[in-house]
């Protein structure tokens, strides 16, 4: 290999001796860089990755590619020098490798020149080095692919100038072939057979940062059939002049024989992908160890189908391939009880109305538009797992991620694909065995402790649910098969001790029946599994039926797999704030949700978690209703504050009681009066009018607004699942969340949101910004400055603010009988006739797996604070609906579906920065390539006058 060692040097040497080579590589670097931030616009993408460079690097190397190759053989042709290169005692097969090498080192040096890009971004932002590495893989290969089809080309000519352009020619084709400009013409079966040869569709597969063994052997195949080609022209040109032989035939089969091979391969690897390695930072395109254990619970066949039409939008036919590789995987995994299959229903009018009657599928019309035409196509982009009985639906709009660009143009990508498809699984799993025997999944052993007074002293109407009560324990302690027991005692049987154990340990207290009977009474009832104890709520409609769903309710919350109920209260439909439809819509994705406003004073008894998000006045059975709730071992999430933002015409902002603050303080927590400022933010759009001429033109502007914090990295805690994973939240019109000293050993608090060091609390609430006035931040920034508390999680045991107090249910009922208003009186009649009595008693303390979150902020995850940050940020911005489902997850104990979700390609976005610092980083990339191009010049000139040096004394010595 010394030959080729001198060979690639010599080529290297040629280059770099005349200043064409500091012209080509000065072209590529200020192009690359143009891209990169003009038109592919970096800063407004707003995205800390590298996609924009990697993005038009297989069009540019293709030119590159062409320019470097063209006189690589034609020049000797035409000068007459290859019958002595032939003739040489230089085995011919090291002259094309040294020559094709030579020209893979100059892309290699070329593509070194732009790696201050990737680490400008990396400043930048959270940058994943792996679809990076993946990228300066993907392009290498693609480069060497090029070069080896442009020292073909170049040998089959004598004229560089025609070398060039065949060289483009066919690198082109390749590039094309696979392009979503020539699939789109054609349905996914042969669309995908042109990916597989086309070589930009394999590049986009390796920058993603997974390094397949197919793409890369593809690159491979490619620069071994051309080095072959060239090898065997080379051969030919040797030949000229002499009549055919078998040797000649000889190298025509070898050469059919090698290219064939080449081709095949190809071929046969693509039924292999299991030979790949995902080097992204989360390994997010690698199905995870979450996605593997809940398919390792099913016990029937899961079907996965995949509804896709031939011709769909251009922006999501590139998205077929990959989410059919993705459920492949999917299939791989769960062997024989997942299968997985592709249709499309417009070639089976059967298929297309099954798809409708049973899993309510419907093409929808895309718009599609070009310069040339425009029209509507109606298409199928869904995916259905169903299993059992039930079934989920997730069509595009779960399954991508659409992004608007420079110039209109949107940039679409895959949505974490893997969570949505795990977490319908789990869905429809969990469904499954929702009616069902709750013991099937249960580990371990649950026990029933009921703590009820002699029948004697129970209401009639209670005395007879007893019965009902032992009836139905019967029939879960036959259906449990031994793990499930039951325990019933008085306790006033004892002298009162084991009531005061109660009292001490669960805050149990003995039960009123309401209006008039003041006799106290127990029907109180536990369950506890593994050291985890949690109280079975007693039904508002007292019979067996209710009884029953309140048993299995809580005998679900101690075991795994369930879908869980989750009870939302948000502001009345007249109330004067904002909606909360997109969180409605994100819980329903993986949960069971029921609104409920509070008002019977009782949370649902099915509910596993109760977030009340921007209460108002809430009344004290309303604050009784979560007070016990979370005395019960519950979970409660809570954003609220002090100020309740309006848009309107403007902005508007109110003083704004949410009738929790008291119970807040009894729990050690509290939200500031003030609202906190950050010069640290996202931005905020603001309609803008220019003139371009005469012509007036609407644009939004996203100027910075301190009232919205970008809290990122330690800002979010890295010690809760909850947030750890988010990578960046933003926070809208937030208040300071203050915590008060409690007793350390009965409670963990966790603070998960904070603010930068350099915020400050407004002392007058005014959220319109003044930039005339106080330009820097458009608001006066207050002294003093210090990181803020915004949100914060607490675990352990509390204390109910009714203890020693009545239930506010009996005074409600009370005074609903002390007055004289003919309706209440009614509904009291009725309910004495009924025998419905209002049974009630305070709960004093929780158990230790009680949970409290708190954030400090009335439009956290409200539709208003979502669109406008997504306004601000140039995408659909849903970081604070990650929040709310990673906190369920926390809640539930639920990690494995939060472990995915973190996997997003979405989730990391440029710190904030003024427009004067984009364009000083812009700036600063452009002297920087300069630098570098000046310094390679330098050392190439240096070493090639070294060389020629050392040739002179070798002749001045010979």
């Amino acid at each position: 290999m010394g030959h080729t060692a001198r060979i690639v040097r010599k080529e290297f040497a040629e280059f770099f001796a005349s200043p064409a080579a500091l012209l080509f590589l000065g072209a590529f670097l200020v192009i690359a860089l143009f891209l990169f931030f003009w038109v592919e616009t970096f800063f407004a993408r707003n995205i800390a990755d590298a996609r924009a460079l990697f993005k038009w690097l297989p069009v540019l190397l293709i030119f590159l590619a062409a320019t470097l190759t063209m006189r690589t053989w034609s020049e000797e042709r035409r000068a007459g020098t290859i019958e002595t290169l032939l003739t040489s005692p230089v085995p011919r097969v090291q002259l094309v490798l040294g020559k094709f090498l030579a020209g893979v080192a100059l892309v290699a040096l070329a593509l070194v020149l732009t790696f201050p890009l990737p680490v400008t971004v990396a400043l930048l932002g959270p940058l994943d080095w792996g679809p990076v590495i993946g990228g300066y893989v993907a392009a290498l290969f693609l480069a060497a692919a090029y070069i080896a089809i442009g020292v073909y080309m170049s040998g089959r000519t004598d004229n560089p100038i025609v070398a060039w352009i065949l060289t483009t020619m066919v690198c082109s084709v390749f590039y094309l072939l696979g392009s979503p400009t020539i699939t789109a013409f054609f349905g996914h079966e042969i669309g995908g057979w042109l990916m597989l040869i086309g070589s930009g569709a394999r590049f986009e597969s390796v920058t993603r940062g997974v390094l397949d063994l197919r793409d890369l052997y593809f690159y491979c195949a490619i620069i071994g059939m051309f080095l072959t080609l060239n090898l065997f022209s080379l051969e030919r040109v040797a030949w000229a002049g002499n009549p055919l032989s078998r040797r000649h035939a000889h190298w025509w089969l070898v050469v059919g024989l090698v290219v064939a091979n080449f081709i095949a391969a190809n071929f046969w690897l693509q039924s292999i992908s299991s030979v790949r390695l995902d080097i992204t930072r989360d390994q997010m395109y690698s199905l995870s160890e979450a996605t593997d254990r809940y398919l390792g619970q099913l016990e029937e066949p899961l079907l996965i189908r995949g509804y896709f039409s031939a011709k769909t939008h251009p922006l999501l036919a590139p998205m077929v391939p990959a989410i059919r590789d993705l459920l492949e995987e999917y299939a791989q995994i769960g062997g024989r009880n997942v299968h997985v299959e592709f249709i499309d229903p417009h070639e089976n009018q059967a298929l297309e109305e099954e798809a409708a009657s049973k899993y309510d599928i419907r093409p929808v019309p895309f718009q599609m538009a070009s310069r040339y035409q425009s029209g509507v196509v109606n298409s199928y982009f869904h995916v259905v797992v169903a299993y059992g009985d039930q079934s989920e639906t997730l069509s595009f709009r779960n399954l991508i991620d659409v992004k608007g660009g420079s110039n209109g143009e949107l940039d679409v990508v895959l949505k974490d694909p893997e969570y949505a498809i795990t977490s319908a699984i789990k869905k429809v799993l969990t469904s499954y065995r929702a009616g069902g025997n709750p013991f099937d999944t249960l580990t371990g052993d649950i026990q029933f402790k009921g703590y009820l007074s002699a029948a004697d002293r129970l209401p009639p109407e209670l005395a007879s649910l007893r019965g009902d009560l032992e009836a139905v324990l019967g029939e879960l302690e036959k259906e449990s098969g031994g793990r499930f027991s039951v325990s019933i005692v008085d306790p006033d049987s004892n002298g009162g001790a084991l009531a005061k154990k109660l009292t001490e340990r669960y805050g149990l207290r003995p039960q009123l029946s309401g209006l008039s009977d003041q006799q106290r009474f127990w029907f109180s009832m536990l369950m506890e599994r593994g050291g985890e104890a949690i109280q079975v709520p007693l039904p508002e409609d007292l019979g067996r039926e209710s009884i029953k769903r309140s048993l299995v309710g809580s005998l679900k919350r101690l075991v795994p797999g369930f879908l869980k109920t989750i009870a939302l209260v948000t502001p009345p439909a007249g109330a004067r704030a904002d909606p909360y439809q997109y969180l409605g819509n994100a819980l329903m994705e993986n949960n069971r949700m029921t609104n409920t406003d509070l008002a019977t004073g009782r949370v649902p008894e099915d509910v596993d978690l109760l977030m009340v998000v921007a209460p108002g006045n809430l009344n004290a059975k309303q604050v009784f209703a979560i007070d016990q709730f979370l005395m019960q071992g519950g979970t409660v999430f809570v954003a609220t504050s002090n100020n309740m933002v309006q848009i309107g015409a403007d902005l508007q902002v109110q003083p704004h009681r949410s009738g929790l603050e008291e119970w807040l303080a009894y729990q050690g927590l509290s939200v500031d009066e003030g609202m906190v400022l950050d010069p640290i933010n996202t931005a905020f759009p603001v309609p803008v009018q220019r003139y371009i001429g005469t012509v007036p033109v609407q644009e939004i502007r996203r100027l910075p607004y301190p009232h919205f914090p970008d809290l990122r990295d330690e800002q979010l805690s890295q010690d809760s699942i909850i947030t750890a994973g988010l990578k960046q939240l933003t926070m809208n019109w937030a208040s300071a969340v203050t915590m008060k000293e409690t007793d350390a050993s009965s409670r963990e608090t966790t603070v998960l949101l904070q603010s930068s060091e350099n915020s400050w609390v407004a002392d007058n609430i005014g959220i319109v910004p003044d930039y005339k006035r106080f330009p820097e931040a458009g608001f006066p920034i207050n002294e003093p400055r210090g990181a803020q508390v915004l949100g914060v999680a607490v675990q352990g045991v509390f204390a109910s603010f009714f203890k020693d107090k009545e239930s506010p249910l009996i005074q409600s009922a009370n005074e609903n009988k002390s007055s004289g208003d003919e309706q209440a009186s009614t509904q009291t009649n009725a309910v004495a006739e009924n025998k419905k009595p209002m049974i009630t008693s305070v709960i004093e303390h929780s158990p230790a797996s009680a949970r409290l979150v708190l954030i400090g902020s009335n439009t956290f995850a409200s539709d208003m604070a979502l669109t406008l940050t997504s306004e601000g940020m140039g995408t659909m911005y849903t970081k604070p609906l990650e929040f709310m489902q990673n906190m369920i997850d926390w809640s539930l104990e639920d990690a494995g579906l939060l472990s995915i979700r973190g996997r997003t390609q979405f989730s990391r976005t440029l710190r904030p920065m003024t427009p004067k610092a984009q364009v000083t980083w812009e700036y600063a990339n452009y002297v920087i390539a300069i630098v570098l191009l000046l310094f390679v010049w330098i050392w190439r000139r240096q070493v090639n006058r070294a060389a020629l040096g050392r040739f002179k004394q070798l002749l001045n010595n010979g």
